[in-house]
């Protein structure tokens, strides 16, 4: 299991499911705590694991240090963009976090990945890469780095994915999860059927209300569970 605690929402109901989330570069998961919380609410079987990353020098900001799941040089991001030790590292993190859910008697395929832009391109890694057999995962505002494909062992051609993404994000433009779909439809083959998609009108690098109902409504339907009896609004 790897160093530090992840700060967790536990379910409210019995559990029947996790999702790990990651968050983006320079984020916090302490700043994401309310938006979880709220979907929480709405999916009460789920418990919600926040890990942190590491805080290390990064290069899009001159070597400042901030919170980072591994370097980066420039944004968007360039096709060689590709940092092996920090990323190596981060990949084994997910892994010991997965690890450490099915020790505490967690189904993997029960497991969902999920994380914002930095954290949804590390997420997307792990999903396609890991040789559990995970329920699935869901990408914001992210994208699969060229460099990583090279690793990718495809090893669940059913694994649901869903990506969501603003039509105004100009730090990672729709484009780059628009060339992640079609890699995961055209190289990988994944049935279309396991692929969700969906860009939202005016929204930028950031979440909004209309893609959180969106992947409540998705991870409701990839796990079988039941609506809470009234929509609760965020």
């Amino acid at each position: 299991m790897p160093a530090g605690n992840p700060l967790r929402i536990p379910s409210s109901a019995q559990r029947t499911a996790t999702v790990i989330f990651l968050h983006g570069l320079g984020q916090t998961n302490i700043a994401w705590h309310g938006t979880v919380q709220w979907m929480a609410v709405q999916l009460p079987n789920i418990e919600w694991v926040l890990p942190q990353a590491p805080t290390r020098p990064v290069s899009l900001n001159s070597g400042q240090q901030r919170s980072s799941w591994f370097d980066i040089q420039s944004l968007p991001p360039d096709c060689n963009e590709w940092e092996e030790a920090a990323m190596a590292s981060s990949i084994s993190h997910v892994e010991g976090w997965i690890q450490a859910e099915v020790h505490r008697g967690a189904d993997p395929r029960r497991i969902i990945l999920m994380g914002f832009s930095q954290g949804a391109a590390l997420g997307l890694l792990v999903a396609l890469t890991t040789l559990h057999e995970l329920g699935g995962v869901v990408s914001l505002a992210g994208w699969i780095p060229h460099k990583g494909r090279e690793q990718i062992v495809h090893t669940r051609p059913y694994l649901p994915i869903f990506c969501g993404h603003g039509r105004n994000d100009i730090t990672i433009p729709t484009y780059y999860s628009e060339e992640a779909m079609a890699f995961l439809r055209d190289v990988l083959r994944l049935p279309t059927a396991f692929l969700t998609f969906k860009r939202y009108e005016g929204l930028g690098h950031t979440i909004n209300r209309a893609e959180m109902h969106d992947v409540v409504t998705w991870l409701q339907s990839v796990l079988h569970l039941r609506p809470v009896a009234r929509a609760l609004i965020m």
